[in-house]
């Protein structure tokens, strides 16, 4: 007698409510950060994001208890995960450390340049004097962090003799700060509408400050009349 063939019972699939649920907190963090980088964290109400994503302040209330944690969870969903995705990509990665750097500045670009993403950084310049908690949370999740990746993947480019022999922390300052420059002018001037027709391309300025950064970390034979090495005074 031949056995009866096990039948396998597909899941019900979700019903709409469900789905509905599980993607009410992503909704959330995307219409609390449109309302962040447009007013600004303290000028920004609760209720506002509510309204915004189409729930009751109640729902709010349930996924995100205060605005301070609504908004932290909006700093970890924006740019903590990049930050994340820059640690797990060192630790595989079998280039160049110049190869890497490239990437992350890139990268970075693309999350906080090119997305609403950056208003947050504007946002903390602004208003981390009147929330000393928040510019606490900012420097522990975000700027820590991200210098210390940086840090480390110049530290092994030195290890492997790939770079030569700089500070990394004054390395890291030297390659993020035009990229929070134009981030910031991103979410400022530029975003008025005040740009001069002969300013150009971000892609551009990134692109030149990577050569130029490379051209003075890269290890290898400097001419002696580099005028990059002081003079002796006179």
């Amino acid at each position: 007698m031949p056995r009866a063939s096990a039948k396998t019972v597909a899941p019900a699939p979700s019903s709409p409510r469900q789905r509905r649920k599980e993607a009410r907190p992503q909704e959330l963090l995307e219409a609390a950060l449109a309302l962040f980088v447009e007013k600004g964290f303290a000028a920004t109400r609760s209720e506002e994001v509510a309204v915004k994503a189409g729930v009751s302040k109640g729902t709010l209330y349930l996924y995100y208890p205060s605005k301070e944690e609504l908004f932290k969870a909006v700093v970890r969903e924006s740019i903590g995960t990049k930050i994340a995705e820059g640690v797990s990509e060192l630790g595989k990665h079998q280039g160049s450390m110049a190869e890497l750097l490239t990437w992350m500045l890139w990268s970075w670009w693309e999350r906080m340049g090119l997305t609403p993403a950056g208003g947050i950084h504007k946002i903390m310049m602004s208003e981390a004097g009147n929330f000393p908690q928040l510019a606490a949370f900012y420097n522990d999740e975000v700027i820590e962090p991200s210098c210390a990746l940086l840090a480390e993947v110049v530290r092994r480019g030195i290890a492997s003799g790939e770079f030569r022999d700089v500070d990394p922390d004054a390395c890291v300052m030297v390659l993020i700060g035009p990229v929070l420059h134009l981030v910031l002018h991103q979410h400022s001037i530029g975003k008025a509408g005040a740009v001069h027709d002969h300013k150009p391309e971000p892609e551009v300025v990134l692109k030149l400050q990577l050569e130029l950064m490379f051209e003075g970390l890269l290890n290898r034979p400097r001419p002696p009349s580099d005028p990059a090495t002081p003079r002796p005074a006179a």
